[in-house]
């Protein structure tokens, strides 16, 4: 392609809250290693109006949308068609028109945490013992990736027990070794990775996991949030002397470039705009 060609079509991330969002400058860098510039814009919903703006932007031609909280199930259920994986996280972070004019939805956060484990981090989750805190709309988008890796089992626990058990009942019905419950049921087994999917990353608390939690040697800990300083969550690992501890900017990044594969037909390096988003991350404000 030409030197800053520009890619056709609009694109944007939809949320609410969403002024803070790093997409833009992601999918910018992305666009940017092939010298194309892209139209990426984060955009302010009104929660009354999701599902009008969303009709809105693709009738005057918008092209693609990543969708975050609070629309991630909304995104799914206005969807004309969606991905198996969507399905599966009843979920979706991922919009696009096709050529007949529905609306496609996918889930690509699954797919962006195992890779920046896997591929990223250099974690192993082949017959891995899985901890996931939480049972929102963030651990059911994760759980068909982490499956798909091959772990041994995987235990999901969440503040109301109900949440996770059901959760955990929806996969145990397929055949995966996933089970469920309330906070104290993580000091039933020994794990070999943990990762927080509930939301106290973003407000500096720490989900109060049993004092007896078992942590396997060569432990890896991920939250899927992330902050200019380590969480609450990150702290905790440490403390208990995990080495490889890990937030969630790396799937951030993983996630888009699913994203901008989808869209546009090919994959960006990823490493060298996580690196860049770590140097600003880390440097002083």
């Amino acid at each position: 392609m030409s030197a800053g060609e520009s890619i056709p079509g609009r694109f944007a991330v939809v949320g609410n809250p969403i002024q803070h969002s790093k997409s833009p400058a992601i999918h910018a860098a992305f666009a940017a290693q092939s010298s194309r510039q892209i139209d990426y814009r984060a955009e302010l919903v009104a929660e009354d109006q999701f599902e009008a703006w969303v009709g809105r932007f693709f009738e005057q031609g918008g092209r693609g949308l990543n969708v975050t909280l609070p629309f991630k199930t909304r995104a799914f259920e206005l969807a004309d068609q969606v991905s198996t994986r969507a399905q599966m996280a009843g979920a979706a972070n991922f919009l696009m028109q096709d050529a007949a004019g529905e609306i496609v939805a996918d889930n690509t956060d699954g797919k962006g945490l195992v890779a920046d484990m896997t591929a990223g981090a250099g974690w192993s989750l082949t017959g891995a013992r899985i901890l996931l805190v939480g049972a929102g709309g963030a651990v059911k988008g994760v759980i068909p990736s982490l499956l798909d890796a091959g772990p041994a089992n995987i235990l999901v626990v969440n503040r109301s027990a109900d949440r996770a058990e059901s959760l955990a009942a929806l996969w145990r019905q397929q055949g995966a070794s996933v089970q469920g419950g309330g906070l104290e049921l993580a000091a039933s087994g020994e794990w070999d990775v943990v990762i927080n999917g509930t939301s106290t990353g973003l407000s500096g608390e720490m989900p109060p996991l049993p004092e007896d939690l078992a942590l396997a040697a060569g432990c890896c800990c991920y939250d899927m949030a992330y902050a200019d300083k380590p969480t609450a969550f990150m702290a905790w690992a440490r403390e208990r002397g995990v080495s490889e501890v890990r937030d969630g900017l790396g799937m951030l990044v993983e996630q888009a470039a699913e994203s901008f594969l989808l869209w546009l037909g090919d994959y960006p390096d990823t490493a060298p705009v996580i690196n860049a988003l770590r140097a600003a991350q880390q440097s002083p404000h």
